[in-house]
């Protein structure tokens, strides 16, 4: 392993583990965001304090790092880029400070493909959004547009990214299985896009 890989996956997982739903539910007084809703530190769950706001930055933020980790490996080159980005959604996903349970990493996830593959990113967005919309569940938009993405990535993109893609999808679309239980009982919960 080169000194750039090495560095690229340290820095990346760090970035990822940077619990951004976390840290400003409770700047924002509304305590630990993993003891409401789902008990994710996502924007999705940020969301369910009803600051739309809050959750808007949440998944700005999420996203940045996702982007930051990407950009930086790619300062060492292909493979950095792509061990960074892997790196980056592990770290949200499994952060080490919150004994390795994080958020579902979508907005992470969206963050690396925009760097990596901006038209795989576009379409995964425009599928969720319109998921969301239509059935208002945030899981299951994510599950769709995952999947969507890995297929899409493996025509428009080279091997080595559609490969990273595609384990991405898996590793969120398992994050999810806890919403695919309550989805098939008919009790997950849905967005709200009209709280305050």
């Amino acid at each position: 392993m080169t000194f750039g890989i090495g560095a690229a996956i340290v820095i990346g997982y760090l970035l990822g583990a940077i619990p951004f739903g976390l840290i400003l539910t409770r700047l924002a007084g509304f305590g630990d965001v993993r003891k409401i809703g789902s008990g994710s530190i996502g924007a999705t769950n940020v969301l369910r304090t009803g600051n739309k706001a809050l959750a808007a930055l949440t998944l700005a933020l999420d996203l940045a790092k996702g982007a930051a980790a990407v950009l930086i490996g790619a300062s060492w080159g292909i493979e950095a880029m792509l061990a960074a980005a892997a790196a980056v959604v592990l770290g949200h996903l499994f952060p080490v400070w919150l004994g390795f349970r994080g958020g579902k990493g979508v907005a992470t996830a969206l963050g690396v493909l925009i760097v990596i593959a901006w038209p795989v990113a576009l379409a995964g967005a425009l599928i969720w959004l319109s998921m969301a919309l239509m059935f208002r569940y945030s899981s299951l938009a994510s599950l769709v547009a995952a999947a969507a993405a890995a297929a899409f990535a493996g025509i428009v993109v080279d091997g080595e990214r559609a490969l990273l893609i595609a384990g991405i999808a898996v590793v969120v679309i398992a994050k999810h299985h806890e919403n695919i239980r309550r989805l098939l009982a008919g009790t997950e919960s849905r967005i709200s896009f009209t709280k305050s």
